[in-house]
């Protein structure tokens, strides 16, 4: 598993902040990401998550602070951004009449892939993803764990160095969860650098290698597992987390 160290720096968040009126939704986020590395944003709902992937993506002006993505800022080329950008969401949003062959080659041109280009990447992903069996059948005669492989490859068409993946395992059962961690895996292979925001902390566990625990939009711990133990005395996420509500709500 790879840790955190000198290298390059795909990701960086810097002083990443966003108000919502009186309400901040993230506070002074900091953060970076290299290269083979998967990071878990961690937190329970409403502790400002999304909001951060929305502001990474160039979807969302942040009130102060910057989103670096590959020595790209995402306030000032957000067109450029999303090239740089793979994104798994929860929510397939697959066209239901189209076959998983031409929802790669219709995100291929959108990407602005060659003819060439976008065959050998359908290929490669039709192959990393285990595709064949169900490749030119209608999306909506797909089960659930056939439609999140072509979701997931959906977002590696262009090839993009950061992936982002917003509650992958959400809905899934225990195989089509296993084929989420078997996808992680191979980005890490390809050196992408990785951000996974989840609440399911069980999940975040098998997959992740560092760890930002945000609550009502702010940092609170970071580091690997073995450091937030070492932070905490506590000896998993969940009871790290159950110690950091439990703080909040004596405080």
């Amino acid at each position: 598993m790879y840790f955190y160290g000198p290298g390059p720096t795909l990701i960086q968040l810097q002083n990443l902040t966003k108000h919502f009126g009186d309400k901040i939704a993230v506070d002074d986020l900091s953060i970076a990401v290299v290269p083979g590395e998967v990071y878990g944003l961690l937190g329970p709902n409403g502790a400002g998550k999304t909001t951060t992937l929305r502001m990474i993506l160039g979807l969302m002006t942040p009130t102060q602070g910057t989103a670096i993505i590959d020595d790209c800022s995402a306030a000032n080329n957000p067109m450029l951004i999303r090239q740089k950008i793979g994104l798994v969401s929860a929510s397939s949003g697959l066209y239901q009449w189209l076959t998983p062959r031409e929802i790669l080659q219709y995100f291929a041109v959108g990407y602005g892939l060659t003819t060439d280009v976008a065959q050998q990447r359908i290929q490669e992903l039709i192959d990393v993803m285990q595709l064949h069996e169900f490749v030119d059948q209608r999306c909506a005669t797909l089960s659930t764990g056939q439609k999140q492989r072509v979701t997931l490859a959906r977002a590696l068409i262009h090839d993009p160095p950061v992936v982002l993946l917003d509650e992958p395992t959400r809905g899934l059962d225990i195989v089509a969860t296993k084929v989420v961690f078997e996808y992680i895996q191979h980005l890490r292979d390809q050196q992408k650098a990785i951000i996974v925001c989840t609440h399911r902390l069980d999940d975040a566990e098998r997959v992740c290698d560092r760890f930002g625990l945000l609550y009502h939009g702010q940092l609170k711990y970071e580091g690997s597992l073995q450091d937030l133990q070492q932070q905490t005395g506590q000896p998993a996420l969940v009871e790290i987390f159950l110690e950091l509500l439990q703080g909040d709500a004596v405080a």
